[in-house]
């Protein structure tokens, strides 16, 4: 150390940039509109939020006595009416006795939805073999008929198991699909071409309700005499066919974004058509499209409630089954709604969360 030199003792920052006081400050006051916005929203809160709770909490009803919550209408909520019909509303019209059956069965394949979501298990071989043994033990459960279990007719399945089996097969089943048709429709071959084409825009021109009625009514006239598909069977391929067509466009934007000297690279180093896409097209083109494609799996996810058209009775389905057949809970179908919006929302929330993280993982390529 030279002579008369003396260190300086670190001082702190003039201004704080980690903790709660500056996050507020960031992100609630950070300018102007910002803070007027805060201020509004917080004075609605103030207004609103008591006679909320008065009324969700302070005078409700939580057993179920349907006298107190008919004494208690107008004034507070009867959560009663889910302690009394939860299980009506959950497993829909599946023999009572038997509900232990899809509870196990959703368990698992929602277990199995949260495993194919960590890396670790991002194998093939693994997610196939997972894949084969949970959607056999989840049909075996529900269906029954083997080892010894109670056959239930699919048009008993319902509520909850039934929203999150549609769900994930048609994701499951609309997503390679939708690849195959994004390709096609940017196929050199006009005949390819044109089928994707008329497909997309078909499917696409017509509203959800349309094709559930069409498949559920409309093919088995095309069937020939004496043949008959499930309704659930049905339902599913409607479903995916309709998610996969508006997948396409998502999956073929995110081709569109892929730079044309990337695939003359691909052409002058050797590479056939299906290397070029599945080694430097689809990657990149999927990673772009993430949000884009959670967005459509979460609209899958609700649109499953369109399939009461056709008796079958899924979440909501249930709950009306559940509160329309009872006049002394009919009354309290905002209740039930809360209920199965709380079950809609915390599906939706996970895959958003998921897709903010598989966002960040995509992304790390290109931090500079």
């Amino acid at each position: 150390m030279a002579d008369g030199f003396t260190p300086i003792t670190p001082r702190p920052a003039p201004v704080r940039t980690e903790g709660v006081v500056p996050w507020i400050r960031r992100n609630l006051f950070g300018d102007w509109k910002s803070a007027t916005t805060t201020v509004v929203l917080l004075g609605l809160a103030v207004y609103w939020l008591p006679g909320i709770a008065q009324w969700g909490v302070v005078q409700a009803v939580f057993g179920a006595d349907a006298d107190a919550c008919q004494a208690a209408r107008g004034s507070g909520a009867c959560w009663g009416v889910i302690t009394e019909k939860w299980r009506l509303i959950v497993f829909g019209r599946y023999p009572f006795e038997e509900q232990w059956r899809p509870e196990v069965a959703t368990t698992l394949m929602v277990a199995a939805l949260m495993a194919s979501c960590v890396r670790w298990f991002w194998k093939p071989w693994l997610l196939v073999a997972l894949w084969v043994v949970v959607l056999a033990a989840f049909f075996a459960l529900m269906g029954g008929g083997v080892f010894g279990l109670t056959p239930v007719r699919t048009d008993l399945w319902g509520g909850l198991p039934l929203t999150v089996m549609l769900a994930t097969l048609s994701i499951f089943l609309a997503f390679p699909l939708s690849i195959l048709v994004a390709l096609g429709r940017r196929s050199d071959l006009p005949a390819i071409r044109t089928v994707c084409v008329i497909y997309i825009e078909l499917i696409r021109g017509v509203p959800l309700i349309s094709v559930l009625f069409m498949a559920s009514f409309m093919f088995p006239l095309f069937m020939p005499q004496g043949t008959t598909i499930d309704v659930l069977v049905r339902v599913l391929i409607g479903i995916t066919l309709f998610a996969a067509a508006y997948m396409a466009e998502i999956v073929r934007g995110g081709l569109q974004s892929i730079p044309k000297g990337q695939l003359e690279a691909a052409a002058t180093l050797g590479l056939t058509y299906w290397q070029t896409q599945r080694k430097i097209v689809l990657p990149q083109a999927l990673a772009a499209v993430v949000p884009s494609m959670m967005n459509n799996f979460i609209s899958i996810f609700k649109d499953t409630s369109l399939v009461t058209i056709v008796s079958l009775y899924e979440l909501t389905g249930a709950l009306g089954l559940a509160l329309n057949s009872d006049v002394n809970w009919r009354p309290f179908k905002i209740e039930g709604y809360l209920f199965i919006t709380a079950i809609y929302f915390a599906f939706c929330f996970a895959m958003s969360r998921y897709s903010l993280w598989v966002e960040k993982q995509v992304s790390v390529s290109r931090v500079r």
